[in-house]
């Protein structure tokens, strides 16, 4: 059942995090809070500068997807990150990143099923239902890593999606951000001082043992429109994904949007 959970209590968010991230702003609404840090990394925001709303009116998500997140209904949050001495071609993984630490957080607030399709999408309870997405963009030498997640009740803008209410977890919006964003910090934390190597912190093995994609057959519709079947079998140093089609043929895939096909 949707609910309303607990609001979100700002100074307990602020005495938790600050410290943790160099700067923590919470915005009453905004059209999008990804935007908001572009513009802000633009005009020299520092790394680790967090900006979370208690409304989002237009967010974006992967493939020109919106998210929407009426007040009280979830979270909406971006971090702007700035890794230096991590190689331009491991940038990618971020996003693989905030995933985890959306999975790190969610287990470690309930025994729940979860896990990840790739690249991040968060899935809940049984039936593998979306209760998170993120969209990573790119301005000069910053990422904004952007996360939307549903905590009490999944927008009619997601159709098929689910909140952590539904599936049974009982956290209110500020023990479930605080959680969020302590296990991003710890997560990109060690994946920085590891220069972006995924497998110097077990970032790539944690990923593949959280990823529901691994091992099962999907379609991947591609940014151009293009589309991709066969089965997943691993993502690389790259957090590429790794696709073995029906001729035996693999591929590396960077961006798209992963569907899990049910076996034959």
């Amino acid at each position: 059942m949707n609910r309303i959970v607990r609001p979100l209590d700002h100074e307990a968010v602020r005495a938790a995090l600050v410290g943790l991230w160099a700067r923590v702003d919470i915005v009453e609404r905004t059209g999008s809070t990804n935007a908001d840090l572009l513009a802000a990394a633009t005009a020299g925001a520092p790394d680790r500068t967090v900006l979370i709303a208690e409304h989002q009116e237009a967010g974006r998500g992967r493939l020109a997807r919106s998210w929407v997140s009426p007040p009280g209904s979830g979270l909406t949050v971006s971090v702007l990150l700035r890794p230096e001495g991590v190689s331009p071609s491991r940038l990618g993984w971020l996003t693989l990143l905030a995933g985890l630490a959306a999975h790190d957080a969610v287990r470690g607030l309930a025994d729940v099923p979860c896990g990840l399709k790739w690249p991040n999408d968060l899935l809940l309870g049984p039936g593998q239902r979306k209760v998170a997405g993120i969209l990573a963009e790119v301005a000069g030498t910053a990422v904004v890593v952007g996360i939307g997640l549903n905590v009490a009740a999944a927008p009619a803008e997601q159709p098929g999606a689910t909140s952590l209410a539904a599936e049974g977890v009982d956290a209110g919006q500020t023990e479930v951000l605080i959680a969020l964003l302590t296990a991003l910090h710890q997560r990109e934390s060690a994946w920085r001082a590891g220069r972006g190597d995924p497998d110097a912190t077990r970032v790539r093995a944690d990923y593949r043992a959280a990823c529901l994609s691994l091992g099962a057959r999907v379609r991947v519709e591609l940014p151009g429109g293009a589309i991709h079947t066969g089965i997943a079998e691993d993502v690389d140093t790259d957090g590429r994904l790794l696709l073995l089609d029906p001729a035996g043929h693999r591929r590396a895939v960077a961006a798209g949007d992963v569907v899990h096909l049910r076996s034959s």
